[in-house]
């Protein structure tokens, strides 16, 4: 008959920190940080605002008002809304303003949304929108012609520098996202956009998410190109 080896009271206290440490800090069975989960957001139509079209749109000393806080840290979907109105005077009547606010004003639709506004949307990565089309916006208070800034958002994955070094993939770089439900598909030429905050998380717009089911997809994947 064996018998257990005796454990003394320091031994058994050291065990039940390392336990407590891994529950407290998401780490792995080895001791190693716990890869994030990732995160696939569908990414609605909404606009970017300056500080001074918020006043225009809204009225004097007016404010973006935060009514939903987004999924990276410090941005907030605003209980403010603006009609976009595209050539021929087609509208979408109520698009969500995100903040906090912009150097630049900027609209990011799908590309059904520019078909009804019969805008012919470019791809662009977000903030990148010299010689793109532009809109009239309409706030309670007051009317925004934008020269340029509308654009189809291109899809991408943020993440932060740790996250890029496990992938094996830096700033600017491409990735695929295999995304597996009723319609499974991969999507390729994610933008990697990396920085030292940011949360894992995939943008893809209105399209691609309905396109793939995504609201019922049973497992992601992050992919290197």
């Amino acid at each position: 008959m064996s018998i257990a080896p005796s454990l003394d009271r320091a031994t058994i206290e050291k065990i039940v920190r390392e336990i407590v440490f891994k529950q407290s800090s998401g780490a792995g069975d080895n001791g190693s940080p716990k890869a994030p989960e990732l995160v696939v957001s569908v990414s609605a139509r909404h606009v970017h605002l300056t500080d001074e079209d918020v006043e225009t749109l809204f009225g004097r000393g007016a404010v973006l008002t935060p009514e939903k806080p987004l999924y990276q840290d410090g941005f907030f979907a605003a209980a403010e809304t603006v009609m976009v109105v595209g050539p021929r005077k087609r509208m979408l009547p109520t698009v969500r303003v995100l903040g906090p606010t912009r150097p630049f004003s900027q609209v990011e639709l799908a590309f059904t949304d520019g078909i009804s506004l019969g805008i012919d949307l470019p791809v662009r990565p977000s903030g990148k929108i010299e010689g793109t089309p532009g809109c009239v916006l309409v706030g309670p208070k007051g009317v925004v012609e934008l020269k340029q800034g509308v654009i189809r958002a291109e899809r991408h994955v943020h993440m932060k520098f740790a996250d890029a070094e496990r992938y094996g993939v830096k700033n600017g770089d491409r990735m695929s996202l295999r995304i597996h439900s009723s319609c499974t598909t991969t999507f390729e030429d994610l933008l990697v956009r990396a920085d030292a905050t940011s949360k894992l998380e995939v943008h893809i717009d209105t399209d691609e998410g309905n396109a793939v089911d995504l609201d019922h997809a049973t497992k992601v994947e992050l992919l290197k190109q």
